[in-house]
């Protein structure tokens, strides 16, 4: 025979429930006793979240699962922060910027005097403040990503080192930035999937810098550009992407990467539409010409890409690449395009780039001067 409970009990287990909940609660929490008062919300981007407490404490979480914790500048660095966290403390000063596709993001929001170090040097930088920035001295040479300046970073009071992807295969430079005190923050936007994801990050950046507003309305800029450029139909347009290596290979965006992405927003389609492995980082593949002849030769645009395969300035330079482009349809029709050298380290503006796709897809950009990124080969 059952014994049923009293009703005290019930009520006292209840009790005991409850409480446990609650303990749970404030004990999971990463921030100790204060409070979670909202979350970023995010249209596209999905590899870092940012969570708001109180007292003006921000929490970033990244795709790989690090955690920054950004403290106000008036505010004290919370006693019961989780060990795992990494703390910034705002005003973040002599950053160490590593990440080439971040610098327009802190020039977006007008903060590269937050930006002391950088991993390029003057000439490698395409983002023309940024350049000038090197010229001036205001912005000096650290040394790449793999080889920093260590010593330099240190007299300079590096306050992070800010990395691309490609610190994942120099972890015995990431464990030293780390022993000497320098936090290391990953950028990990090169993984977004869609195209404004990338410049969505400009969001987790003004949240680090204070400008929060300003970020806002950047992302919304953009957000405008690419709602102009979906409004049109599809133009059926196919459209080939590459550039010629110094080994005479055609270098390719594999499928699903964010620029052939970028096509297909603005209406064109990809020509290679099963290539690359989608389980792999690199976003490109490797094909020899005659591969490369056959899937694209037909193709009614052909784009090259100036940003790695040096640029172009005519169809002869184009056809110094190889000889083979000659036989292009969109050769013969005159529809070939080559890309400014500026392209990959604009993430800012990657709403714009789509506009730019669809007027060159839908015939606009044969009445226009001038096109932002892209410009016709003759």
């Amino acid at each position: 025979m059952k014994r049923l409970l009293s009703p005290i009990l019930i009520i006292a287990l209840m009790l005991a429930v409850f409480a446990g909940c609650g303990d749970n609660t404030v004990g999971d929490s990463p921030l100790g006793s204060l409070a979670l008062t909202g979350s970023m919300q995010l249209d596209y981007a999905d590899k870092f979240a940012i969570d708001y407490y109180e007292g003006g404490y921000s929490l970033i979480t990244l795709n790989d699962g690090s955690r920054f914790l950004v403290v106000p500048k008036e505010k004290d660095v919370p006693k019961t922060v989780g060990g795992d966290i990494v703390v910034l403390k705002q005003p973040l000063e002599n950053i160490y910027l590593a990440a080439t596709s971040a610098m327009c993001l802190f020039d977006g929001l007008g903060r590269l005097d937050a930006v002391r170090l950088s991993g390029t040097k003057a000439d490698g930088w395409y983002i023309e403040n940024a350049r000038k920035a090197m010229e001036a001295g205001d912005i000096i040479y650290a040394g790449k990503y793999s080889q920093p300046d260590y010593e330099l970073l240190l007299s300079e009071g590096c306050s992070v080192a800010i990395e691309s992807m490609m610190i994942s295969h120099a972890t015995e430079v990431k464990g030293k930035l780390e022993e000497l005190g320098i936090p290391v923050f990953m950028d990990q936007s090169s993984l977004e999937g869609h195209p404004l994801g990338r410049t969505e990050w400009i969001k987790l950046y003004g949240t680090i810098l204070g400008e929060e507003e300003k970020a806002e309305e950047l992302f919304d800029e953009q957000k405008e550009y690419l709602a102009r450029a979906e409004m049109g139909e599809p133009t059926g347009k196919t459209v080939a992407f590459f550039y010629i290596s110094s080994s005479g290979n055609a270098v390719v965006r594999k499928s699903g990467d964010y620029v052939s992405k970028m096509i297909a927003l603005a209406g064109g389609k990809y020509v290679f539409d099963n290539i690359g492995d989608p389980e792999k980082v690199t976003a490109t593949v490797n094909l020899e010409m005659e591969s490369f002849f056959a899937a694209a030769k037909d193709a009614d645009y052909i784009i090259y890409n100036s940003t790695i395969g040096g640029e172009v300035k005519d169809m002869a330079g184009l056809f110094a690449k190889s000889s083979l482009l000659k036989e292009f349809s969109a050769v013969k029709e005159g529809n070939v395009w080559c890309t400014e050298q500026n392209m990959y380290q604009e993430t800012t503006r990657l709403g714009e780039m789509v506009e730019s796709f669809r007027k060159v897809f839908s015939g606009e950009a044969d009445d226009l001067d001038e096109l932002p990124y892209l410009y016709r080969l003759k």
